[in-house]
């Protein structure tokens, strides 16, 4: 058996165990990393860590400082809540506060189960008082997440962007942004029709109640948390959450100074929000004690190791071996569209930026014939990989799943199933013929 061959069995391998046995899949990558490089590539501790992204670390561990402090000091509540009254008493707008909220989070640089674990428990909340389709509403939520999840500042987007620089390849970022975005609205809009959303117009009453319900929050909290499988922690909305703080309006000031900072200036993102989050928790270190903790951590081990990993695979000629052999299929197009459903299915039950992070790099010899365009590509590959997420076997899908009080769990469990299976068949397809087959870049 071939080195190469051995060291796409093992990345198999990695991906099983961690969909599996739940194990970290970037802890798994680095000790793949450690015993291909080592014994089938006869690399040193160096060639190794060559692929070490400490770009990307930076990226990670910044942005989601920043917004740990956001969390911690009320700022996302306050976010929330001056979200919701937004809808005046219009219940069919709910759903669409929710994605949208949720897309500005994850846009300015929130993680996308951060995001969900924010807004789902109230969105849900709302959906079972108000009688929203929970279907409805977790996928709003999440779909609003990936829609914000490729902007220049997010961690998909700085992840994406990342690799299509250390690649080489053509990028456009705004494209990689609007295409993420496109998609998942349109999907929201598909979902929100089919689910009953045009059947909530006019119900003024009730959202009457729900515009003005600032208590609801805290009533579902405790049930939220009693109900909660997933790993990460329930949000715990503030006491005052309507209150504007100097800690929040510093915290604010300080999301808009990071926009601002890596759009006009071009600053590094993760060095400038670092920096802003230093700042602030030198002001309110209580905030900072309670945020270091709420990094994502997880997302960081996830994200560092993947890509070490496929560093190893470029030090030994993998992925040159297995681009080739894409490309040998003889139909450009034909492979095109293998590798997103490829990206989709194994999205639907592990990490979205794990395959993302592995699946680029294998396509860069593809890319590199002329004979796909590689921004299309890389887009459709983003889409295919991420709009999957609303599968219950994925982390935003059980964070849906965990924060919806009142229902059949198992038959909400089927829905989210099914609609995730309706997405991995669908969504590739549409993407490569949109995206791809018109030679995007």
């Amino acid at each position: 058996m071939s080195p190469e061959l051995i060291s796409i069995l093992v990345l198999v391998v990695v991906f099983v165990i961690a969909t599996t046995r739940s194990v970290n899949m970037g802890a798994l990558a680095f000790a793949a990393a450690f015993g291909v490089g080592g014994l089938v590539a006869d690399l040193d501790a160096d060639g190794i860590f060559a692929g070490f992204p400490g770009d990307l670390f930076v990226v990670l561990v910044g942005v989601t400082y920043l917004f740990a402090i956001a969390r911690a000091n009320g700022t996302t509540d306050w976010l929330v809540h001056a979200a919701v009254r937004l809808v005046r008493g219009r219940v069919a707008l709910i759903p669409w506060v929710m994605f949208a909220l949720t897309g500005a989070l994850t846009a300015i640089g929130a993680v996308s189960p951060a995001a969900v674990a924010i807004v789902a428990p109230i969105a849900l909340s709302f959906a079972a008082r108000y009688g929203i389709s929970p279907l409805l509403m977790g996928a709003m939520v999440v779909h609003g997440a990936q829609a914000g999840g490729f902007s220049p500042i997010s961690i998909y987007g700085s992840i994406v962007n990342g690799i299509v620089e250390r690649e080489k390849l053509p990028g456009n970022e705004l494209i990689l942004f609007l295409s993420s975005l496109a998609a998942n609205l349109v999907i929201a809009g598909v979902v929100f029709v089919v689910c009953g959303g045009l059947k909530l117009r006019g119900d003024t009453a009730a959202g009457s109640r729900a515009a003005g319900a600032a208590p609801v929050p805290q009533k579902a909290a405790p049930r939220t948390a009693e109900l909660r499988t997933d790993p990460a922690p329930a949000p715990t909305p503030s006491t005052e959450t309507t209150n504007l703080t100097p800690s929040r309006t510093a915290t604010l000031t300080s999301l808009l100074a990071l926009v601002v900072a890596v759009l006009v200036f071009d600053l590094d993102a993760g060095l400038t929000a670092i920096t802003l989050a230093v700042v602030l928790s030198t002001l309110w270190p209580d905030d900072s004690r309670k945020a270091v903790g709420e990094i994502a951590w997880p997302t960081v081990l996830l994200i560092c190791g993947v890509l070490t990993y496929v560093g190893v695979l470029d030090e030994m000629g993998t992925i040159t071996w297995a681009g080739e052999g894409v490309g040998n299929i003889g139909v450009p197009l034909l492979a095109a569209v293998l590798l997103c459903y490829i990206g989709a299915l194994v999205s639907a039950f592990a990490s979205s930026v794990g395959i993302m992070g592995a699946l680029i790099p294998l396509a860069v010899p593809f890319l590199e014939r002329g004979e796909i365009g590689a921004i299309g590509m890389v887009a459709a590959l983003a889409v295919s990989a991420t709009v999957v997420d609303v599968s219950p076997f994925s982390t935003n899908g059980a964070l849906v799943l965990a924060a919806a009080p009142d229902v059949d769990r198992e038959r909400f469990f089927r829905q989210l199933m099914v609609y995730g299976g309706i997405v991995v068949a669908v969504v590739p397809a549409a993407a490569w013929l949109v995206m791809v087959v018109p030679g995007w870049g």
